[in-house]
């Protein structure tokens, strides 16, 4: 049976309003959670970017059922893969066994704060890969050294690690991130509903494994105002990842998508609060094979009316597919 998430999107919300969404979320009914961990927002439009793992940290203890995930961190160039291990571990604890650990290549859009560049895809695979195998390595227990063609790793040990292991998931968008993730994970992350990415995934060791997928939806009683939101707001998602990955930052989205238009938007994004759009626009997610769905509800200050709609009208349709 599929299971249906709540995202909290840390472009659009403050920490605190991230923490009380998450509790409502949770007495709502939704299955599980998965919180983004960015630097930036993609547009100035939605306005916030607070630090995910301290977000983490208090859903943690303000929450008890709901599990919890990183969608996703990169463990390449903002954070060096053995304090991730040790951030992975933490939370781990501190939820009591709720959390998975969602990785992926990153974007410039983040990752561009600490200098040095933004390497080509392939690099940024290949650090993928070998910070996956740095991060396991530690969530095993004991020392580990590594000296590896992008990072290093001195005499380093978790000395809190969780009786119940972090499952790790990579976000994959081709053959070489699939190999990864069905090598290396513990289930697949995508955010576009192609079944071509699970079945490379399954070739590669992943069969049987969960599958998470998400998609933005924008709940209003007028759908005007619904589809306003969402072009002011998410029209950066029409770029595709080859775009979305390699530019540095809120100007250069809001340059990029200037001709974007609202009716574009809506062809993509289900608006309004007509519940069976919302649905159709999970199906084929459902059809491709994913086991778990998390849905971002556009706007920070629009999450409370989404989550009560989607108790009592939403969530009963979903399950009901």
């Amino acid at each position: 049976m599929v299971q249906f998430g709540y995202t909290m999107m840390t472009e659009q919300s403050g920490p605190r309003a991230l923490v009380e969404d998450v509790v409502a979320a949770e007495q709502a009914g939704f299955d599980f959670s998965v919180t983004s961990d960015h630097y930036f927002p993609w547009l100035k439009s939605q306005g916030h970017a607070p630090y995910a793992w301290s977000v983490l940290g208090a859903a943690a203890q303000a929450t008890t059922r709901i599990p919890l995930m990183t969608y996703v961190t990169c463990p390449t160039t903002r954070y060096h893969p053995a304090v991730v291990a040790q951030k992975a571990a933490t939370l781990q604890l501190l939820s009591e066994g709720r959390f998975r650990l969602g990785l992926g290549s990153g974007e410039s859009l983040n990752e561009h704060v600490v200098g040095g560049g933004w390497p080509d895809a392939r690099v940024r695979l290949d650090k993928l890969e070998e910070a996956v195998e740095i991060i396991k390595a530690l969530l095993a227990g004991g020392y580990v050294n590594h000296h590896g063609p992008h990072f290093d790793v001195e005499n380093a040990k978790l000395w809190d690690v969780p009786d119940v292991a972090v499952p790790l998931g990579v976000a994959v968008s081709g053959d070489r991130s699939c190999e990864i993730a069905g090598r290396l994970a513990d289930l697949v992350i995508a955010t576009e509903p192609k079944e071509d990415l699970l079945i490379d995934f399954d070739r590669h060791g992943g069969g049987g494994k969960p599958r998470v997928g998400q998609l933005p939806v924008c709940y209003d009683p007028d759908r005007d105002a619904a589809v306003k939101r969402a072009h002011d707001q998410f029209r950066w998602s029409v770029g595709g990842w080859k775009v979305n990955s390699e530019l540095p930052g809120p100007s250069a989205f809001d340059q990029a998508t200037q001709y974007v238009r609202p009716d574009d938007i809506a062809g993509v994004v289900p608006c309004g609060d007509d519940v069976g759009p919302f649905v159709e626009a999970v199906r084929p997610y459902v059809d491709a094979g994913f086991t778990e769905v998390a849905l971002v509800q556009i706007g920070g200050d629009h999450q409370k009316p989404f989550i009560e709609w989607a108790q009592e009208k939403l969530l009963p349709a979903l399950r009901a597919m």
